[in-house]
């Protein structure tokens, strides 16, 4: 138990510096959210097989290492441009949230806030994973063939979680009980 505990304070410290305070540990990402593998290493003061046990390990494949690099595949509150084609979305995407924020999200729909995007989800199961860390899931249902046919793009990243800007009220639903 003590290991998964340390895996877990590990990828939340790994999440922090690369989506949020790279400058924390003295880093800089570049312009598509990279960094050196063995700069990262070297100021988060940990072992390298350490950090990629931590990223072969993570259950949401948060982070990519690439050509001795290493970035967060989404959830950026500093400025960086993944560079993620525009990619065709299911028909139905999912996010899953609380019910105390479910009337501001009807009412003025689904917005980055901090981050970047909007992220969605494929399945009602991922959804529900999400929103269960502040409490009681709510799953919401996004419309996403509609968004698509009215302008709307959509990336996905490499963990499989998709991004939009925004997601108007419009296209926002409640999952039926």
């Amino acid at each position: 138990m003590q290991e998964k505990n340390d895996v877990a304070r590990l990828s939340k410290r790994m999440s922090k510096v690369l989506r949020h305070d790279p400058g924390s540990v003295g880093l800089t990402l570049d312009a598509a959210g990279w960094v050196d593998l063995d700069r990262f290493v070297a100021a988060l003061r940990v072992p390298r097989d350490r950090v990629l046990d931590v990223v072969a390990r993570n259950d949401k494949k948060r982070f990519e290492v690439v050509g001795g690099r290493i970035r967060a595949a989404q959830g950026h509150t500093v400025e960086v441009e993944l560079d993620l084609p525009v990619a065709e979305p299911p028909a139905v995407l999912y996010h899953g949230t609380v019910g105390s924020v479910l009337p501001d999200v009807l009412r003025d729909g689904l917005l980055p806030m901090r981050r970047h995007d909007v992220h969605l989800s494929a399945t009602v199961e991922a959804a529900v994973r999400v929103g269960s860390r502040r409490g009681r899931p709510v799953v919401l249902v996004v419309d996403a063939a509609a968004m698509r046919a009215d302008g709307h793009e959509f990336r996905v990243s490499a963990n499989g979680v998709w991004l939009t800007s925004a997601v108007p009220p419009r296209y926002v639903s409640t999952l039926p009980a």
